[in-house]
């Protein structure tokens, strides 16, 4: 069964809070095929640890204001090089670029769908940094 429609949902707004606050590579799979705790993976980077903080907030925020929902698992976050947000129909991951590279997730989910997501708009990440495929 694919993802349903409210991981999509949360997807494309975590996906659009990420790209305002310049998150690169934002990519969507739908591990619900491969994976019964959830349907579906977002996964953005960050150059920096702070950067990877205002995402994660940015995230928190319009998923909280937009859907009342919460994440049921937070981890990473003091560290800031690798946070994930557990929302159970949707998993976050938030990386440095250099976990990003170093644990390449979107090479181990390779073989899932991957979800379409909206383009970042005027002022999120240029389009050279940011991507919604798998290359």
């Amino acid at each position: 069964m694919p993802a349903t429609e409210r991981a999509i949902e949360l997807l494309t707004a975590a996906a659009e809070a990420a790209h305002d606050k310049k998150a690169e590579n934002v990519l969507a799979f739908d591990v619900s095929e491969q994976l019964a705790i959830t349907d579906a993976f977002l996964v953005a980077s960050a150059s920096n640890d702070r950067q990877v903080r205002a995402i994660v907030d940015a995230i928190e925020e319009k998923l909280r204001v937009d859907f009342d929902a919460k994440p049921v698992r937070r981890e990473g976050a003091r560290e800031g090089r690798w946070v994930l947000l557990d929302y159970l129909e949707v998993v976050i991951h938030v990386q440095h670029d250099e976990e990003r590279s170093f644990y390449s997730l979107e090479r181990l989910w390779r073989d899932c769908p991957i979800i379409p997501l909206p383009s970042p708009g005027p002022g999120a990440a240029d389009a050279a940094g940011t991507s919604s495929a798998v290359e």
